[in-house]
């Protein structure tokens, strides 16, 4: 009873992130190729061809919260395309958060890859095949994030989590805003096996779309540098009058055991490739990977 009601709360917190559907323009912009943008009523649709791929930021920068987009994903021969959904803060030691859908030839399911960097440090690259077809409608893909863990989720469901291990001498992304960006670009010398299939410019243009805008976080347009970024939210965690935001609520520190079922689910069904168990490229397993399993 008592995990049920638990899980009934963070639910519902979660869902808080779930703020009404924004449109586009009143949270983000065309950051580049502004021809290859397309908006059909609440839709929008992003183009790549052999002249050039597009792509589009947020207003605003974000300190904890959460942030989600639908996507539908290109249809068809999509090899060697990448359509990005992610998270990023500025300058060489900058964190961020990635997913990353990897075009696929025909037939074959979509790979997402997601990474997770940390002053300026990635190589924590995961990859899963989605247990549906992006490409048929939308899904919404999300981004929680509070000083315990960040959270990636596929219709709600969590497909990655990293916890703060900050006690464990392991660096957590907690001292930098972040804006959010979404882009789609050709890749084709890593993107589909490893960059035998190359693009096939006879399918394109190749088209994303998106709709479903939501933020739900710490907004932090303001802040610049280092100092103003840590307390953009609050070092304390509080908000005004001293109450607590809703991503720093007790319940949101942590998967409570249906996610935590989800994630194992996802984990044993879907995923393809872990860094932490690629014993050729780390002859010594990362430290936050050994902590992970306990």
């Amino acid at each position: 009873m008592a995990s049920s009601v638990c899980f009934g709360l963070w639910v519902s917190l979660l869902m808080l992130g779930f703020a009404s559907s924004a449109k586009f323009d009143e949270l983000f912009q065309p950051s580049w190729a502004f021809d290859h943008f397309n908006y059909e009523g609440d839709v929008l649709e992003l183009k790549l061809d052999n002249y050039s791929g597009a792509g589009f930021s947020s207003k605003s920068k974000y300190m904890f919260g959460k942030v989600t987009i639908q996507i539908k994903l290109v249809a068809g021969d999509s090899a060697g395309t990448v359509t990005a959904f992610y998270m990023s803060s500025d300058g060489p030691n900058h964190n961020e958060f990635d997913f990353e859908f990897l075009g696929n030839t025909s037939g074959e399911p979509y790979t997402v890859q997601t990474n997770i960097y940390v002053n300026g440090v990635g190589n924590r690259e995961q990859r899963l095949k989605l247990w549906f077809d992006p490409t048929t409608d939308f899904h919404s893909y999300s981004i929680f994030w509070n000083r315990r863990q960040v959270i990636f989720l596929v219709d709600e469901t969590p497909v990655r989590a990293h916890k703060n291990m900050e006690d464990k001498g392991v660096p957590f992304p907690r001292d930098q805003s972040m804006g959010v960006y979404s882009s789609i670009w050709n890749a084709d010398d890593w993107a589909t096996q490893g960059g035998r299939v190359k693009t096939d410019w006879f399918h394109s243009p190749f088209i994303a779309s998106y709709k479903g805008f939501q933020i739900n976080a710490c907004e932090c347009s303001s802040a610049t540098g280092a100092t103003a970024n840590a307390t953009c939210c609050s070092g304390s965690g509080s908000g005004d009058n001293g109450k607590k935001f809703w991503w720093d609520e007790p319940v949101l520190s942590e998967l409570n055991v249906h996610q935590s079922h989800q994630l194992l689910w996802v984990r044993a069904n879907h995923m393809i490739y872990d860094y932490c168990t690629d014993t050729a490229r780390f002859a010594v397993t990362p430290v936050e990977c050994i902590h992970h399993r306990r």
